[in-house]
């Protein structure tokens, strides 16, 4: 069998260098006006194809699992033997690709190897916390090492593809898929979105430890009205330039193989068939070069936005700039039919066609069609302690410390610890939402990671003390795939006065409390973003105790905890942190790690504030005073003060952080020079810390209204106990460039204020004039 598999090896290596042999000397000269090494190595195989087959290449089914043995007989087997299938996503192990994979190089016509995706989101088996925690890591070698190991251990496992990163900017934590993005700023979001390409893809493609990444959606998707998933975006194009297509580009700057589309409309058009969007902006002003899938059913979807039947979005898709079609078939049933009445074009497929077979070029896939089918690398790469260890890393420094009164954090590793609350034992729920590589039995809960870290040094004492949600239906929606909380037979007073029995016998009380993992993510839109009312009273009348009480806040999104931060006397976010949960908290609670984690997405006081973030603009009646007391006839509520709960950029530590010294290398700047911003930060408490130093700017003239503040940059420090350190920044006149209302991308001459300091609050201020 090994022999016949090496024929079947070189007959297919001798077929690619026929095709590749098939290359004329105006097609080499054709390739170097083009730029693209492969381009005379895909037209020499385009030549051979048929119209079935091109269409075929276009086409992304998801699969499943098959069974062993399974492949070549089903209907996906039957299509790719036929040449009618471009990739596959959702099938992972090196067994079962490998399988599918021949398929493809061996019994199919011209032997073009798959594309093999998946949702690689936030790790593969080694699980980091989700993007929206990573984000408040601030932290982009981090990140980008996060990416890194996730392609290492999901190329081992035989795929070379991940729809991921997404970098939707959402202000808007009603929608749930704030979840997967980087928060709010489209500044910190495009430097995220760069670390993320170049951990997946890193310097070379070929490398069977890099995958292909997607950057997604695009685009616009994170501002759906009402923070209802999939629904419609509406926003200038002013808006749109400056504040969310910025970490689209810097995806595609940095050299990202393949673009994503979005569910929602743009300018009244749904982005899968927006010409505009995905070849004027995508292509020809930015210069994208790789290809664009849907994303999954988006061109079938189009018939319900009122688009037409299924044979017209589908060319409306072909022709706005499409090359895949998830899931659909859309492209696969009807595109022969528009060919034959004139309303698509052969030369728009072959021009889709010769994308997606690039890209297989650049994954060295006609080289070697079952790179990432080692079977070694399947046994040694993926879950290794190494990575577990890292992970554990990131997930405490992704930790946002919101209140510590009196210093009740760090715990002490002696006495009595309640540990309560329905997500303190469930492992399931430790990933979040899109880890569907992880293996959930091997989550670390709180409670085995607080054992763990504590051993036999204090005493641990557990009770779930009350159901996630009162509302059964409720908890079904809120536990899906896999990650159900057994619900306890027990009444609700039962679970508390258990719960109470416990906690008075504790020195104090960890309550961990918050969203399942599927209470955000993807269709886990809600109107009501707080603590699910089960828990709330739960945490109530651990208060009434007198015991002192730590809130391990679990959450997607940003939530409406008014009232928890008015009572519970130290709360840390948590996020989802990831497979090693349990001990990355108890890391952080136990003070072997100094919190340093910072908000990159703002906490409302109430839903009503919603959209809130902090790079807002003025209005002509802002508020005079600073007290955020009501002013008639002033941009206010009657019922709540403007500013959030917690401002973007906020973050407490054990330690504490004192900044002054701010200097300008010089009050004035001309568009060929720099200038330096420095900043003193000591630290002046008593641990040793990191600390985030941010730097944000306002444009105070402009040729149209310009924000009250951006960030334009920031530093990860680590300072000992009475450290000093002077931070530099460097600004140039390209910090300073937005889009006006013509869309040029301009720095206008004049005042600017440059503000540094520990949150987007930040005081510290000095202005400088940018000369013509």
């Amino acid at each position: 069998m090994k022999n016949l598999s090496k024929i079947k090896f070189i007959a297919y290596s001798l077929i690619v260098m026929v095709l590749q042999s098939c290359v004329s000397e105006n097609a080499n000269t054709k390739n170097a006006a083009t730029n693209n090494p492969f381009e005379a190595k895909v037209d020499s195989i385009l030549k051979l194809m048929t119209l079935e087959e091109k269409i075929g290449q276009l086409n992304l089914p998801s699969v499943g699992q098959f069974t062993t043995g399974q492949a070549t007989n089903s209907d996906i087997g039957g299509k790719i033997e036929k040449g009618l299938v471009g990739g596959l996503f959702n099938i992972k192990t090196v067994e079962k690709i490998k399988e599918v994979q021949k398929i493809a190089v061996e019994k199919s016509r011209l032997k073009i190897p798959l594309l093999f995706g998946m949702d690689v989101i936030h790790g593969y088996e080694t699980t980091f916390p989700i993007p929206l925690g990573l984000s408040c890591s601030w932290d982009m070698e981090m990140i980008e090492k996060t990416a890194r190991i996730a392609a290492t251990e999901a190329s081992a496992d035989g795929i070379n593809w991940t729809f991921s990163p997404m970098v939707d900017i959402s202000r808007d934590p009603r929608w749930g898929r704030v979840s997967e993005g980087s928060g709010e700023d489209a500044f910190l979001g495009s430097q995220i979105a760069k670390a993320m390409v170049k951990g997946y893809q890193g310097d070379d493609l070929t490398s069977n430890k890099t995958i292909m990444a997607c950057v997604k959606h695009f685009a616009l998707y994170g501002a759906p009205d009402a923070g209802r998933d999939y629904n419609t975006v509406d926003m200038s194009k002013i808006r749109m330039y400056n504040e969310y297509l910025p970490p689209y580009k810097a995806a595609v700057d940095a050299g990202v193989g393949s673009v994503m589309a979005s569910f929602n409309e743009i300018d009244g058009i749904p982005a899968t068939g927006n010409r505009w969007l995905l070849t004027s902006l995508l292509r020809n002003d930015w210069g994208f070069k790789g290809f664009v899938v849907t994303d999954y059913t988006g061109i079938n979807e189009m018939t319900d936005h009122g688009m037409g039947d299924l044979q017209q979005v589908s060319a409306l898709a072909l022709n706005a700039g499409v090359d895949m079609d998830m899931v659909g078939e859309g492209f696969l049933s009807t595109l022969k039919k528009s060919v034959e009445e004139g309303t698509v074009k052969i030369a728009d497929i072959d021009a889709a066609v010769k994308r997606m077979l690039t890209a297989k070029y650049k994954l060295g896939l006609f080289n070697d069609p079952f790179k990432y089918c080692d079977d070694n690398r399947a046994k040694t790469d993926i879950f290794t302690k190494e990575n577990r260890t890292f992970a554990r890393t990131v997930a405490a420094e992704s930790m946002v410390l919101l209140k510590n009164d009196n210093q009740l954090l760090p715990l002490k590793k002696s006495g009595t610890i309640a540990l309560i609350g329905p997500l303190a034992n469930s492992k399931q729920n430790m990933p979040g939402t899109w880890s569907v590589a992880t293996k959930l039995d091997k989550a670390i809960s709180v409670l085995d990671g607080m054992t763990s870290v504590i051993g036999n040094q204090a005493t641990i004492l557990y009770a779930k003390g009350s159901n996630l949600d009162y509302d059964l239906e409720f908890e079904k929606h809120a536990t899906m795939f896999g990650r159900e909380i057994k619900r306890d037979g027990r009444t609700d007073k039962q679970l508390i006065d258990e719960a109470l029995g416990i906690a008075s016998k504790a020195d104090v009380v960890v309550a961990a409390l918050g969203e399942s993992s599927e209470m955000s993510g993807e269709s886990s839109s809600r109107s009501n973003i707080q603590i699910p009312q089960a828990q709330k009273d739960l945490l109530n009348a651990l208060l009434k105790t007198g015991k002192p009480v730590v809130l391990v806040l679990f959450t997607g999104r940003p939530l409406v905890i008014v009232e928890e931060n008015a009572n519970v006397p130290a709360i840390l976010n948590v996020w989802f942190p990831g497979s090693e949960a349990g001990l990355a908290i108890s890391d952080v609670l136990f003070g072997d790690v100094n919190p340093s984690g910072k908000l990159t997405a703002t906490f409302p006081m109430n839903v009503g504030q919603i959209p809130i973030f902090y790079s807002h603009k003025n209005t002509g009646r802002p508020l005079a005073n600073t007290e955020g007391k009501f002013e008639k006839f002033r941009s206010n509520y009657l019922d709540v003060r403007n500013e959030p709960l917690f401002p973007f950029g906020f973050g407490l530590s054990y330690t504490t952080f004192h900044y002054g010294n701010l200097q300008l290398s010089s009050p004035k700047m001309d568009a060929k020079g720099s200038m330096k911003v420095s900043v003193e930060v000591t630290n002046s408490g008593n641990f040793d810390g990191k600390e985030v130093v941010q730097l944000y700017v306002r444009d105070l003239v402009g040729s149209v209204t310009r924000p009250v503040k951006e960030l334009k940059g920031f530093q990860k420090i680590e300072l000992k106990k009475g450290e000093t350190k002077t931070v530099t920044f460097t600004l140039t006149e390209t910090d300073l460039k937005f889009y006006n209302s013509n869309l040029d991308f301009v720095a206008e001459p004049g005042m600017f204020q440059v503000f540094v300091g520990t949150d987007s609050n930040a005081k510290l201020m000095k202005s400088f004039e940018l000369t013509k």
